[in-house]
């Protein structure tokens, strides 16, 4: 964590960590969410296992549920009440569009489902008018205050039996000196955050011999 906020002349190889130049220039699902982002990064790793191996850690994400295989002392530091699980959770394997996801148990707003595609692509979204509370479309005018963030997850299954897993986020917010200091500390935070997420769902898939499959799906 020091690290990165010591060397930001390498925030631009953070903001792609593990992505090949293939990946960061394809269009992925959520793009269409944030069409004008002010900050995006795309971190990626292979992982030696079938996307049935990989979906349950990823469809269980969230404070209150599995955690986010990061750095749970750090987050339990600012109050996120936060308990990564080790093991796939059977009652936590479902979720549809409108769902949320939370990030803290008290403050801010949710991520809700955009998307989703069993087995292989999750989208999660918090656009919200940050002044009054309310969510807003893209089609309507744009708040005064406002953060409009997706969140991407994809499995990109491979023929030797192996998938990538990516993590996308792109994201806008209005213009001012509290958000510039705001993103400026914890974008290089969230960096880090996420690539040690996608090393902990590597680590947790590929030494569990447990596969949970939804029949419902």
């Amino acid at each position: 964590m020091a690290a990165s906020l010591l060397t930001p002349f390498l925030h631009g190889r953070r903001r792609r960590w593990g992505a090949t130049e293939d990946e960061v220039q394809r269009v992925w699902p959520g793009d269409n969410l944030v069409t004008q982002p002010k900050g995006e990064y795309m971190h990626a790793v292979t992982i030696n296992a079938p996307a049935a191996a990989v979906w349950p850690w990823i469809i269980q994400i969230g404070q209150g549920r599995s955690g986010f295989y990061s750095y749970e002392f750090l987050e339990n530091l600012i109050g996120c009440k936060m308990r990564n699980a080790n093991e796939i959770i059977p009652e936590l394997q479902y979720l549809e569009v409108g769902d949320s996801i939370q990030m803290h148990p008290t403050m801010g707003s949710p991520y809700k489902v955009a998307s989703i595609e069993p087995g292989r692509t999750l989208v999660l979204l918090l656009r919200e008018d940050t002044k009054t509370g309310k969510a807003f479309e893209l089609s309507d005018k744009t708040p005064e205050k406002y953060q409009n963030m997706s969140w991407l997850f994809f499995l990109d299954e491979h023929d030797d039996g192996t998938i990538r897993l990516i993590s996308r986020s792109r994201n806008d917010w209005n213009k001012s000196l509290g958000n510039t200091l705001f993103f400026g500390v914890f974008g290089p935070i969230t960096l880090e955050m996420d690539r040690k997420m996608l090393l902990g769902i590597k680590q947790r898939v590929e030494t569990s011999e447990v596969y949970y499959t939804n029949d419902d799906e």
